[in-house]
């Protein structure tokens, strides 16, 4: 994964090639991801850590999903298959996300890693620093996962 300043240099490169290929979507979305990265940068008074952008990215990955949400309730499938496809496109420059198992393996080894900590089995009560203790592990592997994802496996160990 590139470092932020290089990121955006490659989105840059990337708007010139769809805009040759005639790709008004990919385009768009690529302005979209720019616009953002470059918006957070103003608001920090400061240039981006690579940290920041994959935060950036993912939380305009989140929104799409929301949307999506909202769009399916509506029967919006055209709209829905536009957020889908800007996922797609933004994805691309996120690092690839770990799939359930592997999810599951790295919960089960920061809460096995809790427990040693607390001398007692983490229950309900233990939900946030387990939910730090998972994050600093998937940062640390280089990957992410959704949030939401990583919280309902979390919910589930802890109460089993």
């Amino acid at each position: 994964m590139p470092d932020a300043g290089a990121l955006e240099a490659l989105i840059s490169q990337q708007i010139v090639a769809a805009m040759k290929a005639r790709d008004a979507e990919r385009t768009g979305t690529l302005r979209l991801i720019k616009n953002a990265l470059k918006n957070k940068a103003i608001e920090k008074r400061a240039a981006l850590t690579q940290p920041e952008s994959e935060q950036v990215l993912a939380s305009m990955i989140k929104q799409r999903r929301d949307s999506i949400e909202q769009f399916t309730k509506g029967n919006r499938s055209d709209l829905v298959q536009k957020e889908q496809a800007e996922i797609t496109v933004i994805e691309e420059f996120l690092p690839k996300a770990l799939d359930e198992a592997g999810l599951a393996a790295l919960v089960s080894e920061a809460l096995a890693e809790l427990e040693a900590s607390l001398v007692h089995k983490p229950t309900q009560k233990e939900m946030g620093p387990a939910m730090k203790a998972v994050q600093a592990r998937l940062q640390a592997a280089g990957v992410r996962a959704d949030g939401r994802q990583v919280s309902e496996l979390v919910k589930k160990a802890l109460a089993g």
